[in-house]
């Protein structure tokens, strides 16, 4: 079966190019268009995507509200959110509202093309690194008011889940996260499936988000 794609931006010509780019692939359908956060939604519900690619800045509802309601009324579509800055909180806010990773508008299209395929695969589309230097320049954008690091969720944690964890908020790759802890990779892998169930998360952007949240992971 092609990956299905809706396509939200707010520019028509931009549409018009990823669909080109997605017409051209025998694994993808473009099945649909928005260029608003509301209809992107609505579509959503409609349509159930396996991949959005989501422009944040949108007037009406941005890219983060629209995330933000695909995530919680189409949890099988998963969203890639278009950015210009690869340091940008409107990335950041896409990170928390639940997106699965983010690309620079300015990206190749055999680097779409890949972004679109990892996330529909359900893997995240940050490299780890990336991911923890985004989270350390608008940490601060972090709710104060509510404790999160109280989150009941930690106690369904074993102590080497937490340890995991931890590294993968840091940034660590599973590879270094083995080498840190001593551990085969493969077992690595296990312990972070294991993590993203027991904490309901999506996927490992999702696990570093919740590190920062939780202060297991404070910015420097």
């Amino acid at each position: 079966m092609p990956i299905r794609v809706l396509l939200v931006d707010d520019e028509p010509l931009l549409r018009m190019a990823f669909t080109m780019v997605l017409d051209a692939q025998a694994d993808m359908e473009p099945v649909g268009e928005a260029g608003d956060g509301a209809e992107a939604a609505r579509l959503a519900r409609e349509l159930r995507p396996d991949v959005v690619l989501m422009d944040v800045r949108m007037p009406g509802t941005d890219g983060i509200e629209a995330t933000e309601r695909i995530v919680a009324e189409s949890p099988e579509s998963k969203v890639l959110i278009l950015t210009t800055f690869d340091l940008d909180e409107y990335a950041f806010a896409g990170l928390r509202a639940g997106a699965s990773g983010f690309l620079l508008k300015n990206a190749l299209p055999q680097e779409l093309l890949a972004a679109i395929r990892c996330v529909a695969a359900g893997d995240a589309v940050v490299a780890p690194r990336v991911t923890r230097l985004l989270l350390e320049n608008f940490a601060h954008h972090l709710p104060s008011g509510t404790d999160r690091g109280q989150d009941d969720r930690l106690g369904r944690l074993t102590a080497r889940e937490r340890e995991v964890l931890t590294e993968v908020g840091r940034g660590l790759s599973n590879t270094e996260i083995a080498a840190a802890l001593h551990l085969a990779e493969a077992t690595v892998k296990t312990h972070l499936n294991r993590i993203l169930v027991k904490l309901e998360l999506r996927d490992r952007v999702q696990a570093v988000v919740f590190a920062y949240e939780t202060r297991l992971v404070r910015p420097k």
